[in-house]
């Protein structure tokens, strides 16, 4: 089983603090994350002046501001994400963005040359948006909260003709061609990813659905992981043993901070934990083979049971159910013998406890 890429969301819980920010990544990077992500807009691009909030950002945050008021104060400019990437560099972790509009795709991919994009769920019916990312990026991460099959499959033809078609614009004839195209799967299949998520914060358990990413796999043939907004960490980690090969996780310094998406994020010591957590199930997982582990056989002749006389057997005398027992330990002959040896005569005499020999 190939490595699950573990991708710490630090979103916007920053709260516009390029020192939170920092620090954040230096937190990603010591908890073992594979990628921090951060997110990328321009508040005006995004949403309308009198855009209201979420009801989850309206239960995380005080006062009445609209979200574009909310937004404007999490925006990281240019020099901000110079400083990250070279500090995410400096400390060894990947980093990633993901970005809300065209102004904002371009700064990541031609100015600082990010090469994976993940697009979040909210944009996954904005198809002029997929053929520009399908046009910029490498790699593309496509989350799927709040959307079915048929959404998926959309975006999907979208971002496929994006990566075949460098000019154009896509239309109903060129979509169904596109479905069809077999070049076009392939291109799907070596840089797609589906993440399946439920777009709620936190996510309730009764709507986390696992089982859809298995759903994903088998409708399009492509790599899925999960975006997790549970509480807690055991809902990413029960991803990873259904075969989830990415996981996406927010965190923040502190869950008692003002803003968004803190009550919903994992704190370091968690995200840590999470981490950790990942790696072992990746390796309890195995190759799927049913056999002796190395550890194991030590503990065969312990544990196991042999043929043993249970009283004093002359020589010459029948092997009977009354003489003749199954004990520990087990590295004499297997009790699977038993019935062979019931009825035969004893070439020897054995005492009372010793084990089989003949």
């Amino acid at each position: 089983m190939s490595k699950c890429f573990i991708i710490a969301e630090a979103g916007v819980n920053h709260n516009g603090s390029l020192e939170v920010a920092r620090k954040m990544i230096e937190v990603a990077a010591s908890a073992g994350a594979d990628a921090v992500k951060f997110q990328t807009f321009r508040t005006e691009a995004l949403v309308s002046a009198s855009a209201p909030r979420a009801e989850y950002q309206i239960r995380a945050m005080k006062g009445d501001e609209s979200q574009a008021e909310m937004l404007k104060k999490l925006e990281l400019d240019e020099s901000a994400h110079s400083d990250l990437i070279a500090h995410a560099k400096q400390v060894g972790i990947e980093f990633l963005s993901t970005p809300f509009d065209s102004l904002s795709l371009r700064l990541l991919t031609e100015r600082f040359g990010i090469r994976t994009i993940k697009i979040p769920s909210g944009e996954i019916t904005n198809g002029p948006f997929l053929l520009q990312i399908a046009r910029s990026a490498e790699k593309i991460i496509l989350s799927t909260g709040m959307s079915d099959l048929s959404e998926v499959e959309a975006a999907l033809a979208i971002i496929a003709f994006g990566f075949l078609n460098p000019t154009g614009n896509p239309d109903r004839s060129s979509l169904i061609e596109i479905g069809d195209s077999q070049k076009a799967w392939d291109e799907l299949r070596n840089r797609v990813i589906l993440l399946h998520a439920t777009t709620e914060y936190p996510a309730p358990m009764s709507e986390v659905n696992l089982r859809a990413m298995d759903t994903l796999a088998s409708s399009f043939g492509l790599k899925t992981g999960y975006s997790d907004h549970t509480r807690g960490i055991h809902v990413a980690v029960a991803a990873v043993a259904r075969g989830a090969c990415v996981i996406e996780k927010h965190f923040t310094m502190d869950r008692g901070m003002d803003g968004p998406d803190h009550k919903a994020s994992l704190e370091p010591a968690e995200l840590r934990e999470m981490v950790h957590a990942i790696r072992d199930v990746e390796q309890a997982l195995g190759d799927g083979r049913k056999r002796p582990t190395i550890s194991e056989r030590k503990n065969r002749s312990v544990a196991r049971k042999s043929l043993v006389a249970l009283r004093e057997i002359q020589s010459g005398q029948e092997f009977t159910e009354e003489n003749l027992g199954v004990k520990r330990p087990g590295n004499g002959i297997s009790p699977m013998a038993y019935w062979k040896w019931i009825g035969k005569k004893a070439t020897r005499t054995y005492s009372a406890e010793e084990l089989l020999n003949e």
